[in-house]
């Protein structure tokens, strides 16, 4: 038998192991010189020994290959044959072909990708969040005009999503006069819930606020239940009752305990735990419904013109520069005041923009894990950064109502059983 190089691939017929090779080098075909009495010939006879240009098609462990007829070009371009008349195929078999576990392990390198990336904007979400309770603290502490904050916060959030959409890193939404008034509940609530959590840090310790700010949960249930008839499972009740135990145990105990902390703060919890569900209500309308980033980006820059008059209205006009060089005078650094203002206002943007992003890669059950260990981050990173003294009772009343959150969290992923229907 005449000697070949072995190509790639090789055909062989599915009776009396004829076998057709193919070198991918000359693009020649060599039978087997035991096939001797051919019966007949199905192509046309030829001496050129070369394949035709147009390409090949085959199908390689069951992936098609690019090509035209291949039988009639091999019929034009080999002398040779095969004559078995009960052929009816050819099958073409891959000498090497890539293992299941390269596959295996590209999932598996896909995977870490994934969860690096996803771990990344958990941390990214934590910082920014943290960053923005400290730089917000201290402008309220030299500043106390929690409106005007909000205002400047809103404002400098508003020309970011303005950049963004026309820069067109966003789609940029547009608005119909029915999903406008769908929406303008939604930036009320948001309005409220925001200049109300800045009244509460500018009374009380960053660390109590959003101990307070725990019971999330609770105005969620309750809301729910009364404007979106979704009742709660026995489950979810019950790690409402450590939630609520734990905040009131916190507050007893609460050095920098100020009434108009504490109700501002529980205020907020109702006015964002509204905005939440009016936004599920407004979801749930496909053809009203805008995506996470466009509805936070439009709620916030209706908020900015709702509030400017309140903020000129209740404080006046504080941020011309006839007032801050009167504040100046009286010992106010101004430089640094608009520097930690301009960094709480990016921090604020910047952290809602990853919370939402987020909650496009991952569940709102595992979101809502993730904002409860955010919770615990920033209150404990407030106690040592701000050294807020905290008593034992403070302390555990704290770590009650957190250990709540997370009850309720892993709560909501039990799902109330089927009734059956009796027969």
């Amino acid at each position: 038998m005449q000697q070949t190089t072995m190509s790639p691939y090789f055909l062989s017929s599915n009776l009396n192991m004829h076998n057709l090779y193919v070198s991918p080098s000359s693009s020649t075909l060599h039978l087997s010189n035991h096939i001797t009495k051919p019966k007949f010939h199905p192509f046309q006879n030829s001496h050129s020994h070369n394949f035709s240009s147009s390409p090949l098609r085959l199908t390689i462990d069951g992936f098609a290959c690019p090509s035209s007829s291949f039988f009639q070009t091999v019929g034009k371009s080999s002398p040779f044959f095969i004559s078995n008349p009960k052929m009816d195929s050819f099958r073409v078999f891959a000498a090497s072909s890539v293992p299941e576990a390269q596959s295996d392990e590209g999932k598996q390198t896909s995977g870490l990708v994934q969860s690096l990336q996803l771990g990344f904007m958990f941390a990214t979400w934590y910082l920014l969040n943290i960053y923005f309770n400290i730089y917000n603290k201290q402008v309220l502490k030299v500043y106390p005009f929690p409106a005007t904050v909000t205002v400047f916060q809103f404002g400098f959030a508003s020309l970011v999503s303005n950049l963004i959409w026309t820069l067109n890193l966003h789609p940029r939404p547009k608005i119909s006069r029915s999903q406008l008034t769908a929406i303008l509940p939604l930036a009320v609530a948001h309005t409220l819930g925001n200049l109300l959590t800045n009244i509460s840090l500018g009374k009380v310790a960053v660390s109590f606020t959003h101990t307070i700010k725990s019971m999330e949960p609770f105005f969620t249930v309750v809301l729910s239940s009364l404007l979106l008839g979704e009742m709660p499972t026995l489950w979810v009740v019950s790690s409402l009752l450590p939630i609520v135990g734990g905040v009131a145990l916190a507050s007893m105990t609460e050095v920098s305990f100020n009434w108009i902390g504490f109700g501002t703060a529980m205020a907020s919890n109702l006015t964002n735990q509204s905005r939440n569900v009016l936004s599920k209500k407004l979801m749930a309308n496909e053809e009203e419904a805008l995506d996470n980033i466009n509805l936070y980006s439009v709620i916030t820059i209706i908020s900015f013109f709702l509030l400017v008059p309140y903020a000129i209205f209740s404080e006046g006009v504080k941020f011309t520069p006839s007032y801050l060089q009167t504040a100046a005078s009286q010992g106010l650094n101004v430089r640094e005041l608009c520097i930690r203002s301009v960094l709480a206002a990016f921090c604020f943007h910047a952290y809602q923009q990853v919370s939402y992003g987020i909650l496009e890669k991952v569940s709102p059950v595992t979101h809502s894990v993730g904002n409860c260990v955010k919770r615990v981050v920033v209150i404990v990173s407030s106690v040592i950064f701000f050294q807020t003294p905290v008593s034992p009772i403070n302390a555990l009343g704290t770590a009650i109502a957190l250990v709540g959150v997370f009850l309720y969290s892993r709560a909501k992923r039990i799902k109330p059983m089927p009734k059956t229907k009796e027969a």
